[in-house]
Formats: C-alpha cells, sequence, structure tokens
C-alpha cells in the first residue's frame, strides 16, 4: 500500500513543486512588492494626520533643509541649462521659418508642463531619494528599526513620514525654482547670443503659458515628490542585510522611482490635459467661476 501512495502521490508532489516554482516568476514577485509597498504606503499616509508625533522636535525641520535647501544649487544649475540648451537647439529650426519671436513661448511652457517637473524629479528621485534609501537602509542593517520596536516607537511615524512630507513640501518648490532659471536661461540666449527682441520673448511667454499650465506642472510635482519619499523608504525599510544589500536597496530606489516618474507623467499629463480643455472649453469654468 505505502509502495502504491508512493508511485501515485510522488509523481503529483513533483508536478506541484514544478508548476509552483514556474508561477512564482517575476510576474508574481511584482505582485508581492506591489503588495507590501502599498501596505507601507497605507500605514505611511494613515500616520499624517498624527502630527505630534512625527513633527517632534527637528524630525521634519532637518529634512525640510536636506530635501530643501540643500537642494538648490543642483536644481539651479540644471534648470538653467536645460533652458539655454532649449533655446540653442530651438532658435535655428524657428529662425528658418521666420518665427524665432515665438521660441519663448514654446520653451517656457515646455518647461513649466513637462520637462521642469519630470527633469527636477528625476534629479530629486537621485539625490535625494538615494540618500534616504541609503540612511534608511544602514539603520535596518544596524537593526536601529528593530530597536526602536523594541521600545514602542512607530519607525513609521518617527522616520518614514517627516522624510514623505518634506519631499512632497519641498520637491513642487525645488521645481518651481529650476522652471525660473530654465527661463531665464532660455532668455538669456535668446537676448543675449541671438540678439532677438526681450519684449517679444515674454510676449509670447505670456501668451502660451496660462496659468493653468502652471498649477498642471506643480500637481505633478506633488505627486512625484509623494512617490519619491515613499518609493525611497519603502526600499531603505526593507533592504537585505549587509553593504551589499544597501548598495542594492539604492540602485533599486532610484530605478524604480525613475520608470514611476516616466509612466505616471503619462497618465497625469492625459489627465491634466482633458480638465484643462474642459476648463477652457467651460465646463469647469461655470462649476468653479
Amino acid at each position: 500500500m505505502a509502495a502504491l501512495d508512493h508511485f501515485f502521490v510522488s509523481p503529483v508532489r513533483t508536478l506541484g513543486a514544478t508548476v509552483g516554482t514556474l508561477l512564482r516568476g517575476p510576474g508574481t514577485d511584482f505582485v508581492v512588492e506591489l503588495g507590501k509597498f502599498s501596505r507601507f504606503a497605507y500605514w505611511t499616509v494613515r500616520g499624517i494626520p498624527f502630527v505630534r508625533d512625527w513633527s517632534r522636535g527637528d524630525r521634519l525641520r532637518s529634512q525640510l533643509y536636506f530635501v530643501g535647501t540643500t537642494s538648490v544649487p543642483v536644481l539651479v544649475i540644471t534648470g538653467a541649462f536645460i533652458g539655454m540648451i532649449l533655446a540653442i537647439e530651438g532658435y535655428l529650426q524657428f529662425a528658418a521659418i521666420g518665427q524665432e519671436g515665438r521660441l519663448g513661448g514654446v520653451i517656457n511652457i515646455s518647461l513649466t508642463k513637462q520637462i521642469g517637473p519630470v527633469l527636477a524629479a528625476v534629479m530629486l528621485a537621485g539625490r535625494v531619494g538615494c540618500s534616504l534609501t541609503a540612511e534608511l537602509g544602514t539603520m535596518r542593517v544596524t537593526e536601529q528599526i528593530d530597536a526602536m520596536r523594541a521600545m514602542a516607537a512607530d519607525p513609521i511615524r518617527v522616520l518614514v513620514i517627516p522624510r514623505v512630507v518634506a519631499c512632497v513640501l519641498m520637491i513642487p518648490i525645488l521645481t518651481v525654482v529650476s522652471n525660473l532659471c530654465g527661463v531665464l536661461g532660455g532668455w538669456a540666449i535668446v537676448t543675449k547670443y541671438f540678439h532677438a527682441d526681450a519684449s517679444t520673448y515674454w510676449r509670447y511667454t505670456a501668451e502660451f503659458v496660462a496659468w493653468t499650465d502652471l498649477v498642471n506642472g506643480l500637481s505633478k510635482s506633488f505627486a512625484f515628490g509623494l512617490m519619491i519619499g515613499l518609493i525611497s523608504c519603502y526600499k531603505g525599510f526593507n533592504c537585505r542585510a549587509g553593504a551589499e544589500g544597501v548598495g542594492r536597496a539604492t540602485t533599486d530606489s532610484f530605478v524604480t522611482s525613475f520608470i514611476a516618474i516616466i509612466i505616471s507623467n503619462l497618465f497625469l499629463a492625459k489627465i491634466l490635459n482633458d480638465f484643462d480643455l474642459m476648463y477652457h472649453g467651460g465646463l469647469l469654468r461655470k462649476v468653479f467661476g
């Protein structure tokens, strides 16, 4: 009887193990990882109303300084040179059709709606996000996070929420700074290098760029800031042991943030453009005045 059981059961077990191995592929790993991240994001967002816990002492202030103030030089240089590059590349094309005066509007609407928010988010994902991941990953490896739990302290509220809130608050401000530097960089090239008329540059900027374009860019920046903060902290919280684990978590943090920014930018652009069309079509204007 035992021989018959072995004869029939063993192949079934082997088949089940094989199927299980095949199902535990990249797709399954992605779903499991997405579920863990969703739970992490849920507890983070749920803890935000408890302001007294995560804003006590220097927790939030130090993160605002790190994410915001220390990132200004990087965003100033990046924004200014992107604006100048757009001006240099675009001027000859527009001059060939006699429309160089409109270049200011094209440069500045590109910066405010698309290039500015995305580029600022990518730069900050590399500078700020990787640093947050490495910091929390080191705390994870050295068991500081486990020690906080042993002392009945919630590491989500103490470590994660201040960093996420700092990203959400400061990244839109840094995007505005980067956009402003890009606008001035484009103006400098068009008017000082190509000797175009400055008044025409600003006139077409005012004609092309509406307040809804500025709102669209800032809306994207808030979303990007939330994604960078959550992804960076999640990767740091769940990194593997050892220096290699921290290094891999840091790399994964930037790559994941970059992909999330690019993909979400597509959907945000579609949604915000639809709202823009609804507003200019009169529907939202009737609702909101």
